[in-house]
């Protein structure tokens, strides 16, 4: 064993981790991650109940039996989801996360960091710092949550709510642009998912911090 090694560790000792997740940003990811896939499986059997396309999805992925209790569990993750993204947004801008992470985004950057995940030379040595893509995705998804909330509620209240269904071109459009973005927060979470497998030090970051 050499003496460098040996002084290398000693040095190590006692010295903590950094982390990368804190506690709040953990603990909201795995609610929303719950809220998330409840919401997508009970919405897949609303969609059953009046199809907007030639397909049904298959009951085996899809949550709640029928069209009644479907809605029962949408609209509970409904008000977990939109609870647990509030206290996640706020913190965010409050602690000036989302200043640190999210808002330094250039162009360039975005297509240098594409090209090399293209071609699986994009690095993830250091997890506390978000490559370009990384916050492309992030800030999209941020969007993509705020659009599927908002269609939502137009759709579930279009009278009440008559102004927002408006917005989003009537009450038929609405559904449209509702299974667009539960279209895109799939698609998100299969490359999240896959990119967690294969770097498996993010996943635990984000179980334990470091």
């Amino acid at each position: 064993m050499s003496s460098v090694g040996t002084a290398e560790r000693a040095l190590t000792i006692g010295v903590p981790h950094k982390v990368i997740h804190p506690a709040w940003v953990r603990v909201t990811h795995w609610i929303n991650a719950l809220a998330m896939l409840l919401m997508i499986g009970s919405g897949w059997q609303i969609y059953d109940a009046s199809p907007l396309f030639g397909f049904e999805f298959p009951k085996q992925i899809a949550l709640g039996n029928w069209l009644g209790g479907a809605l029962l569990w949408h609209f509970a993750a409904m008000w977990l989801l939109v609870i647990n993204g509030l206290v996640y947004v706020s913190l965010g801008l409050l602690t000036g996360r989302f200043r640190r992470k999210l808002f330094s985004l250039r162009p360039s950057e975005v297509l240098r960091d594409l090209l090399a995940a293209l071609r699986g030379k994009l690095a993830h040595d250091d997890l506390s710092v978000y490559n370009a893509v990384q916050k492309l995705l992030y800030l999209g998804i941020l969007l993509t949550g705020v659009v599927i909330v908002l269609s939502g509620l137009s759709i579930w209240k279009p009278v009440q709510f008559q102004w927002l269904t408006s917005f989003f071109g009537g009450y038929n459009t609405a559904r449209y642009v509702h299974f667009a973005a539960m279209t895109a927060i799939v698609a998100f979470l299969v490359v999240h998912v896959s990119l967690a497998v294969l770097v498996p030090k993010s996943l635990r970051a984000m179980i334990i911090g470091r």
